[in-house]
């Protein structure tokens, strides 16, 4: 790695100003010149060359190097979500394109900063990922290099078995919903004369709490008491693993958390960053013999093609209409009322409240609620996003649909939890026999047979026991059981579509 040339640094420092201009607030961001062969390096891992050693990296770096010899992809920049924000820029790329890397990433480390869902992520975590890579490597010294990597490929297998918005979520206790008094029952309200048994404790009353009592000792027998969404949590605590097991389980799992909020924000944060870059270069940075060039890449960026999503081009664009409509006041009650096109059409509050919108957005939004909020009909008609098949019969891709409503199902639906299934634990004692009952939130679309096979098999390795899985296949309800030989399924009375409840019969007698 080297530091900037002199003509970058000055630029840097002009970017820089540029951004704090705009509003930007980032950390501080260190810019590092890498060639092509470390860029690839690192983005095998993930942006973190310190990172421990294992046979996926390597995969990828052959992937990612080949690409580029290639000719076939390229990449211009990488940043950390780190503090403080580390950023490479490759040698060998023209000046323009440094300057343009450098505007983008200072949208990012803006992003990385200020949105609340990277604000439970470990900004050190340049360091963590070396503690962790010191770790795996003792193990792998002292058990050796098959047995710890065969194990951290089985977890990493399982590293999207997590809850995603559990970090965000405060846990305390959760009052009482009824300000019972107990007697001698434990049940009832307190009463002093017998008279007034029947006032103080009518009848539904007392069958309401006889229910609240059943349902507070059936919980307390169920394990876990409710249905726990991080199962690789559930493993750490109650699998029977080794020690060193569970420290390199609990690595995947810190990583996992770490890089997920990157994931449920990708639209947003790409766009973000694609915006700033664009703003700054055509106002501030762009001298007149870098134009041609800059609006030949920054298109590239951009481009839409009907078999693909373009994180870049939906997020840059959603901002953009954004500040255009609250600037013109297009919102609110009013705004959603008017039904007259023309005046619809030609509608301008002159309202101005654009920008401070903007920022407002990146702030509190994720993906899913950033296109369930502010995608409208108008958006995606102008911008042409429609729902595309590819006809065999002319070899093209052709409009399957321009339903709004359909088009955005499909978009949230793919970004809720990043189109993985949603599974939680639902016993770990199933019907009594230490055997774990997974279950599996249906919601439309089956489970792939042969990657729910794999999934049950490296969960079984952990459990130690029979893993079971609950789940809707061709609109039935199956019970799938792994036993560590085979896979065998039966027909599950009372697995409901979209239910994640235990199959009737189920959990201990």
């Amino acid at each position: 790695m080297a530091n900037l040339t002199p003509e970058l640094e000055i630029e840097r420092k002009k970017i820089n100003q540029y951004a704090k201009d705009a509003g930007l607030d980032c950390f501080e961001t260190v810019f590092e010149m890498i060639n092509y062969d470390q860029i690839c390096q690192f983005a095998a891992y993930g942006g973190f060359p310190v990172r421990y050693p294992h046979w996926r990296f390597g995969m990828e770096y052959e992937h990612l190097a080949k690409s580029y010899e290639y000719g076939l992809s390229k990449i211009y920049e990488m940043v950390i979500n780190t503090d403080p924000c580390y950023a490479y820029l490759m040698e060998g790329n023209s000046h323009m394109d440094q300057k343009l890397v450098m505007a983008h990433v200072y949208g990012h480390c803006d992003f990385f900063k200020n949105n609340v869902w990277f604000g439970k992520t470990n900004r050190k975590m340049m360091d963590q990922m070396a503690n962790h890579a010191v770790r795996i490597r003792r193990y792998m010294d002292r058990y050796g290099v098959d047995l710890v990597e065969d194990f951290v490929d089985k977890c990493l297998s399982l590293e999207n078995l997590i809850d995603r918005h559990a970090p965000y979520v405060e846990t305390g206790k959760r009052r009482e919903d009824a300000p019972a008094v107990k007697d001698g029952n434990g049940l009832l309200l307190k009463y002093d004369k017998e008279y007034m048994r029947d006032y103080i404790n009518p009848p539904e009353f007392v069958a309401d709490q006889k229910r609240r009592m059943a349902e507070a000792t059936q919980k307390q027998q169920q394990f876990p008491p409710s249905p726990e969404r991080d199962i690789l949590k559930f493993l750490l605590n109650y699998a029977p693993l080794t020690e060193w097991q569970q420290d390199i389980l609990s690595i995947i799992r810190d990583e996992a958390y770490y890089f997920s909020p990157q994931g449920m924000t990708k639209t947003m944060n790409e766009g973000w960053a694609s915006y700033w870059h664009t703003t700054l270069m055509t106002t501030k940075i762009l001298n007149d013999s870098e134009v041609i060039d800059y609006a030949d890449h920054h298109s590239g960026t951009v481009a839409m093609s009907p078999q693909s999503y373009n994180p870049y081009k939906v997020g840059i664009e959603l901002f953009r209409d954004i500040e255009d409509r609250w600037n013109k006041g297009r919102f609110g009650r009013e705004w959603e009322e008017c039904d007259d096109v023309n005046e619809r059409k030609n509608w301008d509050r002159k309202t101005n409240i654009g920008h401070e919108k903007i920022f407002e957005v990146r702030k509190i939004y994720n993906d899913v609620t950033f296109i369930d909020e502010f995608l409208t009909e108008e958006f995606c008609i102008r911008n042409k996003m429609f729902v595309y098949k590819f006809n065999k019969r002319t070899q093209q891709f052709e409009v399957d649909t321009r339903d709004f409503k359909g088009i955005k199902a499909k978009l949230l639906f793919h970004m809720t939890n990043f189109g993985q299934p949603i599974i939680k634990v639902l016993d770990g004692n199933f019907e009594n026999r230490g055997e774990l009952l997974l279950g599996h939130l249906w919601e439309g679309i089956d489970m792939q047979p042969d990657y729910l096979q794999h999934t049950l098999k490296n969960v079984f390795i952990m459990w130690t026991r029979p893993v079971n899985l609950a789940t809707v296949m061709d609109g039935e309800g199956q019970l799938y059981r792994y036993d560590g030989k085979e896979l065998t399924v039966v027909k599950a009375q009372g697995v409901q579509p979209s239910a994640d409840t235990l199959p009737s019969g189920s959990g201990r007698p």
